[in-house]
């Protein structure tokens, strides 16, 4: 075929038995039902791949593969935990996308002479020599993604990405979103574009001349040059962590500030989903920028809440002004950890039952033997005061709140540490106690950094062109993003996207095998028993027309591998 528009079957399983009933069906395949499947039928019956595809920046005047088609295999490879793009074949053959468009994109055959079961592909063109076994080829992809400009494809997720997640209501109504940059390292080749080489201390923060001159030489010997990218993004969350999405970000060398690059991925964002998306934005210190926080709150209605440094006119305004009577502090309560789920004894056999009641005996046993937590590392208390009406922070045009957060060890001894927050307030005690557990918020994105980095295996790169080094960074966060959404709409299982990949791959992926029945574009799936009950069901007029259809899809696949690329 030449040209070949996204088809998403529907799921009508009334609709298709009755025709089949009748003897009409237009194909008939076996799958083993895998999350991938789903997961593609899902963001294909809300139109997100076509809308996807409609605004990509394809680098091609004549497109020889559809580029919805080229997003899908993009996304599944990622789901998949796989970014050589030589693997493709392996995930077309073992996963479960082209279940979703039906048989027209590909379907099982037997091939004539060898006997072996594999995929026959009627491809996008004309061009085809020997037997397609996959959809496209996949030289064909990685050419298209290592030409898509990266700068284009970091726009593209940064707006038009962002417009289709505002379309879908993927946007949380409190409006909280954390500003955030990393570090993505590479091996120390300098043949990967646009990277730089830095020195890092042991906890992989960068460190400059200053630094290591105030360093023991212990720890000078720890420290070490790194190759490395910049990630500056934009998360959104909720309160209660039902999602985690990446919503914007941009790759830069990784010795450029994230300061500027930060607030223009913001102005782009906002622009894209229009005002009111951000209520409240949570940034580290890095991203202190006096100007910028104005420009927050007055042009973006944006409520900034920032940690200060000490070296500022405005901490050492809040310190003084904390020793007077009139600042009072009030508690914040602990913020209660999720519950520990209990071992399910109650459905188990009598002897696990009674070795999981050991072993739990046993813990405890252990835990009273340990040793008391040292007062000086344990936080007995924690309080808050609010002081507002700054004006001593001169290049910031808005007038500033300050949240002084004291805590108090069990040997006495006490720390402070204050918050920067442009938020109007009409009562401070409530107002401090509140930014105080916001801010601790952004203790997530070190949840979401190592979800990335470990299991989502985010700096495997297999290029070192600079293309495909963002293309694999968009293409991860975008499938990790749409499959948070499918498994909170979609599935109702929204707690698993706390999960590892792996995790969520266990409770979801292969769970049934089915017969599936297409029917003008709809489809309905049963178990072998059922599909065997329906066909003895049927009137004998249309177990023939049934038995003639299946004869002639049978001699149609029996000559379409007639010409087998060699091995």
């Amino acid at each position: 075929m030449s040209e070949m528009d996204l088809v998403c079957y529907e799921h009508d399983q009334g609709f298709v038995l009755e025709q089949f009933q009748d003897g009409t069906f237009d194909y008939l395949d076996a799958a083993s039902e895998v999350v991938e499947t789903e997961f593609f039928r899902f963001i294909g019956a809300n139109r997100m791949l076509k809308e996807l595809a409609k605004t990509y920046p394809s680098p091609r005047k004549k497109e020889q593969v559809p580029v919805w088609f080229y997003v899908a295999s993009n996304l599944s490879m990622r789901l998949h935990g796989v970014h050589s793009f030589n693997a493709y074949p392996y995930v077309v053959r073992c996963g479960g996308m082209l279940n979703a468009f039906g048989a027209e994109i590909a379907h099982k055959a037997t091939h004539p002479e060898t006997g072996d079961v594999t995929l026959s592909c009627s491809g996008f063109n004309d061009k085809n020599d020997y037997d397609r076994q996959t959809p496209c080829d996949q030289d064909t992809l990685r050419k298209l993604a290592r030409d898509t400009p990266a700068d284009e494809l970091m726009r593209w997720y940064n707006t038009e990405v962002a417009k289709i997640l505002k379309v879908h209501k993927a946007f949380d109504p409190e409006g909280i979103f954390i500003g955030d940059g990393s570090y993505i390292f590479v091996p120390d080749n300098p043949a990967y574009e646009k990277s730089v080489k830095l020195l890092f201390d042991e906890s992989n923060h960068p460190i400059d001349a200053d630094d290591l001159k105030a360093m023991s030489p212990e720890k000078v010997a720890r420290c070490q040059w790194r190759r490395c990218y910049k990630m500056v993004s934009l998360f959104h969350t909720d309160r209660e962590g039902t999602f985690f999405l990446r919503v914007a970000m941009t790759i830069v060398p990784g010795n450029v500030h994230e300061d500027p690059v930060f607030y223009e991925l913001l102005r782009t964002f906002v622009k894209a989903v229009g005002p009111g998306v951000i209520k409240r934005l949570l940034l580290d210190r890095g991203f202190i920028d006096g100007p910028e926080i104005g420009r927050c709150k007055q042009e973006h209605k944006i409520d900034v809440l920032i940690p200060l440094k000490k070296n500022m006119d405005i901490y050492k305004d809040a310190l003084g002004l904390m020793k007077l009577p009139q600042t009072r502090f009030v508690e914040v309560p602990s913020v209660p950890s999720r519950p520990v789920r209990p071992p399910r004894l109650p459905s188990a056999p009598e002897p696990i039952r009674r070795r999981e009641a050991k072993r739990q005996q046993t813990l405890k046993e252990r835990q009273a033997q340990q040793p008391p937590p040292n007062p000086k590392d344990t936080v007995v208390i924690r309080d808050a005061a609010g002081i507002q009406g700054f004006t001593s922070f001169e290049s910031c045009p808005v007038p500033l709140n300050v949240i002084i957060n004291r805590e108090t060890y069990g040997d006495g001894h006490q720390d402070i540490w204050m918050l920067l927050d442009t938020k109007t307030w009409s009562d401070p005690d409530a107002a401090a106690v509140a930014g105080q557990q916001d801010y601790h918020l952004r203790t997530r994105i070190e949840e979401g950094h190592r979800q990335w980095k470990c299991f989502w295996d985010l700096t495997g790169f297999t290029s070192r062109a600079f293309s495909l080094v963002v293309n694999q960074i968009i293409f991860v966060a975008l499938a990790y993003n749409l499959l948070q959404l499918y498994l909170k709409r979609s599935e109702k299982r929204e707690e698993l996207n706390r999960r590892t990949r792996p995790i969520v791959q266990r409770q979801l992926l292969p769970n049934a095998s089915w017969v599936i029945i297409y029917c003008q574009n709809r489809f309905a799936l049963l178990t072998v028993y059922e599909y065997t009950e329906l066909l003895f069901s049927l009137t004998k007029l249309a177990q023939e027309k049934i038995a003639q259809k299946i004869r002639r899809i049978k001699s149609s696949l029996a000559v379409e591998l007639a010409f087998p690329r060699p091995p």
